[in-house]
């Protein structure tokens, strides 16, 4: 597997890292490379994906057994020694119940997660940016406890088992050496810590439900899928570990007369005979207010006239796009007299033939005709 990096080194762990530091790993580079908050980087995508990989692997334990035995080429089968499934690791595990040189790295609290809001706006506050207020409810730290989990005024206690580690190790002889496997402490479920007199307010959690009020900053030119990410303002860890983020994503509703085209704006505008005949200067509606729209003589229906800049803004600030016209003319209906009088001195100019044919003649005044009646 020429050119892959090695998924410890990816993740940025040691060996021997604990299933737990797998997860927070993955989850701290997952945020921070993912490609919706790193859009104008292009080498974000191919990062993130490579973390997935490396998570994949090593957040499964039979994956990871393979791959620690014999790389990448173990993960495709064609690892050599006892088989392309079963590795001396493998093998030590299976019948000792352990792997070798597996080491304790410490206790960690579990990181909160994110926290994810749609929102819809306007077209109009699309264009110019808005602010909104927001209510979320979440798992916040413990006013009463301050996230220790304690009843106010008791100590949080090191986990005598582990001794503050949150893992256990067990030390096998056998008659090829002594081999060791950890396990997260069963008493303090690898936290590290025990408390006990828990918090009332929480029962012990260290978090509580709370409902908060947040304002977000909508930039002008967002659009329908965009998200915004609101650092540490989802749920609480446990323990000391992080706060998640929360990602709004916003929902643009659609407009009664424009058509959003990335940052382009399409409207139809309506035009008498006469004004597509012989043009006319028009004042036209935009998001932001009126804009001047110059109709050339002899347009026609489905013409696309362009008034620049009356667009949506790019979200990164690099200019506005233009309002596109369709031209659309009308057929005049309910004309009076005078109207049709000159219509119909305008066909005979250009040798059209207009109005409705004379009705058919009946059988009988045809044979009147024919009899000279």
């Amino acid at each position: 597997m020429v050119g892959k990096r090695d998924y410890y080194e990816v993740l940025g762990l040691q060996r021997d890292a604990a299933p737990e530091q797998v997860k927070q790993a993955y989850r701290r580079l997952a945020r921070q490379y993912h490609p919706d908050v790193n859009r104008d980087d292009h080498h974000a995508e191919e990062r993130f994906k490579e973390i997935g990989e490396a998570y994949e692997v090593l957040s499964d334990a039979e994956k990871r057994r393979r791959y620690d035995a014999y790389g990448h080429e173990g993960l495709n089968g064609r690892a050599g020694g006892f088989g392309a499934d079963v590795g001396f690791g493998d093998l030590l595990e299976m019948v000792f119940g352990g792997r070798p040189g597996r080491t304790s790295t410490g206790a960690a609290g579990e990181d909160g997660a994110d926290l994810r809001v749609d929102l819809e706006i306007s077209l109009a506050e699309a264009a110019s940016g808005v602010s909104r207020k927001l209510t979320v409810t979440r798992l916040r730290s413990c006013g009463s406890c301050h996230g220790t989990g304690a009843k106010p005024g008791t100590p949080v206690d090191t986990c005598p088992t582990c001794r503050g580690l949150g893992q256990v190790r067990h030390t096998q002889t056998t008659f090829l050496g002594s081999f060791s496997s950890v396990a997260p402490c069963p008493r303090c479920r690898g936290i590290g810590k025990v408390v006990q007199d828990p918090c009332v307010e929480c029962q012990g959690e260290g978090r509580s439900r709370q409902r908060d009020e947040l304002t977000v900053e909508i930039p002008a030119g967002a659009d329908t899928g965009t998200r915004l990410r609101l650092v540490g303002q989802g749920e609480a860890g446990t323990m000391g570990g992080r706060t998640g983020d929360l990602y709004v994503v916003v929902q643009v509703a659609a407009h009664e007369r424009f058509e959003r085209r990335g940052t382009e704006l399409v409207c139809e505008q309506p035009l008498s005979f006469a004004q597509s005949a012989l043009g006319a200067t028009l004042e036209v509606p935009t998001l932001t207010g009126t804009a001047v729209l110059r109709v050339p003589p002899g347009t026609q229906t489905g013409t696309v006239l362009r008034i620049r800049d009356q667009g949506m803004p790019d979200v990164r600030g690099r200019g506005k796009g233009d309002l596109h016209v369709v031209v659309r003319v009308q057929t005049p209906t309910n004309l009076n007299e005078k109207q049709k009088r000159l219509l119909e001195e305008l066909a005979a100019l250009n040798g059209e033939s207009v109005g409705a044919p004379p009705p058919e003649k009946g059988f009988l005044n045809k044979m009147k005709e024919k009899l000279g009646g």
